[in-house]
């Protein structure tokens, strides 16, 4: 099947942080998609909506009528992982919300991709939630059943559990990550790919316990201090951003500093 629109929704995740891009901004798994998808089809057309920081409640009710309108042949939606850190979060109501934009999504008779998110055992802050992500995700899994639609299902790769896959931050993947994720995406899309997502890291000797405690200190005061102070401060990190690609347009991969004509 070939797709000649996409609209990506969602937040951290799909805007592509960390995966550096060359104009500055951020690339990810979705650009990556869209760049595969966009070479097997002159006409292809391309919009990524996602916002860092964005809950799910906000995706369903900014994005996800926007992509409506749209009427893309492809729409990607990832959401709940910012509900599912804070204390409190309900996998259930999340589902049934995730499943009404779904059924609008796929009213339009585009075809949606939906995904869980990693295992967050080796986490040490987020393996204390695994039972409330597992629920999620078991929703997640029901709802692209229900509804007929695809799943990139990343709980089953073990290569993301790597921390090379991770940023310094350990809540968004770097380069190598996305790139997985895209061939992932590519696979569930039936879509040929010249990555593999079977990523197979090669050994590496553990760290000191003394290392990894600097680490682990270092982690604290660089992000998740900053993220606690956010939260506190009922504030995100995609306050006042728009998204990067907010219409579907032709897919052009931007051009690094300098180049461009």
């Amino acid at each position: 099947m070939s797709f000649r629109s996409f609209a990506a929704l969602g937040d951290s995740f799909t805007e592509g942080l960390n995966d550096p891009g060359t104009d500055g901004g951020f690339r990810g798994w979705a650009d990556r998609v869209a760049e595969r998808l966009a070479a097997l089809d002159p006409g292809f057309r391309y919009a990524n909506l996602a916002v860092r920081g964005r809950l799910l409640d906000q995706i369903v009710e900014e994005q996800v009528p926007l992509a409506v309108a749209m009427r893309p042949d492809l729409v990607s939606l990832c959401a709940g992982g910012n509900d599912l850190l804070r204390p409190g979060s309900d996998p259930d109501r999340m589902a049934k919300r995730l499943a009404g934009a779904v059924r609008d999504l796929r009213a339009t008779g585009a075809e949606v991709l939906l995904f869980t998110g990693v295992d967050p055992r080796d986490t040490p802050i987020m393996r204390r939630a695994r039972g409330t992500f597992a629920i999620f995700y078991m929703h997640v899994r029901s709802i692209a059943e229900l509804y007929g639609c695809r799943l990139v299902d990343q709980w089953s790769m073990q290569g993301l559990r790597d921390w090379r896959a991770w940023s310094d931050d350990r809540l968004h993947m770097n380069e190598e990550g996305h790139r997985m994720v895209a061939a992932k995406v590519c696979q569930v899309l039936g879509v040929d790919c010249d990555d593999d997502w079977r990523k197979a890291w090669p050994p590496r000797e553990s760290a000191a316990p003394a290392v990894r405690r600097r680490e682990d200190a270092r982690w604290v005061r660089e992000h998740l201090g900053p993220w606690v102070v956010r939260r506190l401060r009922g504030r995100s990190s995609g306050d006042g951003l728009d998204p990067k690609r907010p219409e579907l347009a032709p897919f052009s991969r931007p051009e690094p500093p300098g180049r461009a004509s």
